[in-house]
């Protein structure tokens, strides 16, 4: 009997925090943008030519809408490279840990995300020569895989997406 009470008010009270965050919820889902997120079909993925600095190299990933219609990202893509026979070469590339945010592309709009190694002489090893970066653009669970020659040194990471320059 001592334990109908306090299960009583525990129900109830959740009962009202139910009733009042499924409203609150409701009114902050129909204030939210209805941009729909870019899909892989939506886009298209290429790998932009290197810039070298400091003993790093960076590579630009373009993702570009094809669509008729403006789609988003927002994000980290994830990035690995693979061999001929699209077998991984390696660890996938790791976060840069950059702030993210969500980016809007516009038909044929184009935003970057950006991978950076090591220059061969300033990494100790490198991994075997790739035929393929493989791309998954954020929030996606389906990858492309774009013809490239990528040499990996040392270090390998990857930004989120941000609005090209």
């Amino acid at each position: 009997m001592s334990n109908v009470l306090p299960r009583a008010a525990a129900l109830a009270a959740a009962a009202l925090l139910a009733t009042t965050g499924a409203s609150l919820g409701a009114t902050q889902a129909s204030a939210l943008p209805t941009t729909p997120t870019c899909r892989v079909a939506d886009l298209d993925l290429a790998v932009g030519g290197p810039e070298r600095a400091g003993g790093s190299v960076t590579y630009p990933i373009l993702f570009t809408n094809t669509t008729g219609h403006t789609c988003a990202l927002r994000g980290y893509p994830g990035v690995s490279v693979t061999d001929a026979r699209h077998r991984q070469i390696g660890t996938s590339a790791i976060r840069t840990g950059e702030p993210i945010s969500t980016v809007f592309l516009g038909p044929d709009d184009t935003v970057t995300a950006t991978m950076r190694t090591n220059t061969r002489s300033g990494a100790p090893s490198c991994r075997q020569p790739s035929a393929y970066v493989k791309v998954y653009p954020p929030n996606s669970g389906v990858a492309v895989e774009i013809p490239y020659n990528l040499r990996v040194c040392g270090m390998f990471e990857i930004s989120p997406v941000e609005a090209s320059d």
